[in-house]
């Protein structure tokens, strides 16, 4: 083989390896999303309602990445897909708190975490979209829709995670000064 014909060329292998990292994070994105959506289900249904169907095409995404694979011949790495699922499990385990409940800062910290993983996936779409140019496996079509597909997903995540800042950090009055009950400026509850 001349070297003409191998400049171009992708590796096989190292592109194997990133494409794996990728499936792993979109196992932890997908269940994140889906944890938080549940999550949110009776405390926030309208955060809930916006986040259905980021979870489905996240969903698709991840589906769409799994086809990529198979196209360019890329075994899947199964104990990638594991890791990706404890990662997901261990990052629950964070101290958020609160001992028993959900805290009220869970919401904005997964929108946030989200978002990164949108951020990524994006960069992986533009690395394959770049391959395109010269890996006639790859459909640049596909993947300028998966790449639009992520903007959108990123621009709406960012609206509900600007939404959540004011949920999560600006309390209104619940009336519990109307029963004489204050808060001191530590946060601890005094009676007038």
């Amino acid at each position: 083989m001349d070297d003409s014909d191998s400049t171009n060329q992708t590796d096989t292998d190292l592109l194997g390896v990133y494409l794996n990292d990728h499936l792993a994070g979109a196992v932890i994105g997908v269940d994140r999303a889906r944890m938080l959506t549940k999550a949110e289900s009776e405390r926030d249904p309208a955060l809930a309602d916006a986040l259905r169907p980021i979870v489905d095409e996240i969903t698709e995404d991840r589906a769409g990445l799994l086809e990529i694979m198979r196209g360019l011949d890329v075994p899947v790495r199964r104990h990638k897909i594991a890791a990706g699922h404890l990662a997901e499990r261990a990052g629950r385990l964070k101290a958020n708190g609160r001992i028993v409940r959900r805290s009220p800062l869970a919401p904005m910290v997964e929108l946030e975490l989200l978002r990164l993983g949108v951020e990524g996936k994006a960069a992986g779409w533009r690395t394959l979209r770049r391959l395109a140019d010269t890996d006639h496996r790859l459909d640049r079509g596909r993947l300028d829709n998966l790449l639009e597909r992520a903007q959108r997903q990123r621009d709406t995540l960012e609206r509900l995670r600007l939404r959540q800042i004011t949920q999560t950090f600006q309390h209104t009055d619940t009336g519990d000064t109307a029963t004489g009950d204050t808060a001191d400026a530590g946060g601890t509850p005094t009676s007038s």
